[in-house]
C-alpha cells in the first residue's frame, strides 16, 4: 500500500461527514472509490512515529503548527490510484490545509496538486518517478 496523509483546515466532524457521503456504510476504514482506505489518526496514536524529523518540521512550518490529527489514506497497490487520491485530497483541502505523501517531504497545497506542480522533481503522489529514481540508485 502507498500512503497519503491529509491535514485539512476543517473540523474532524466535517471530514467525517464528507467521508460518510463518499463512502456510505463504510467506516473503519472508509473505502472511497474502491481503492482508497481512510482512517483518522492522531498524535496520541503515533501519527508521526515513522516520520523523518525534517518532514515533520516542514509540515509544521507549512501549517503554522504541528497538526494533532490527519486522515491517513492507504492506496491499494492493485490499481494506479492517482486520479482517486488526487480527487479525495483536493476535496478535503478545498478550505485549505496540507497533504504529504510517501514520495517526498514536500507539504502539498491544493493549488500545487491541482496545477500538477513539481517539487524536487516530483509531483504529488508521484510513485512512478520515485520508483524510477530508486531503481537508478540501486
Amino acid at each position: 500500500m502507498r500512503t497519503v496523509f491529509i491535514f485539512p483546515d476543517m473540523e474532524q466532524a466535517a471530514v467525517v461527514a464528507l467521508l460518510d457521503r463518499l463512502s456510505p456504510g463504510q467506516r473503519h476504514p472508509w473505502r472511497v472509490d474502491r481503492c482508497l482506505y481512510g482512517e483518522l489518526t492522531s498524535e496520541d496514536e503515533y501519527l508521526y512515529l515513522d516520520w523523518e524529523p525534517e518532514a515533520v518540521r516542514g509540515l509544521s512550518r507549512a501549517c503554522g503548527r504541528r497538526p494533532s490529527w490527519a486522515l491517513q489514506v492507504e492506496v491499494s497497490g492493485q490499481v494506479d490510484g492517482t486520479v482517486e487520491v488526487r480527487r479525495l485530497t483536493l476535496a478535503l483541502l478545498a478550505q485549505g490545509g496540507i497533504a504529504m505523501d510517501d514520495y517526498s517531504d514536500h507539504p502539498w497545497t491544493a493549488d500545487e496538486i491541482a496545477n500538477d506542480v513539481a517539487a524536487g522533481g516530483l509531483r504529488f503522489f508521484d510513485f512512478r518517478t520515485h520508483h524510477e529514481r530508486t531503481k537508478l540508485t540501486q
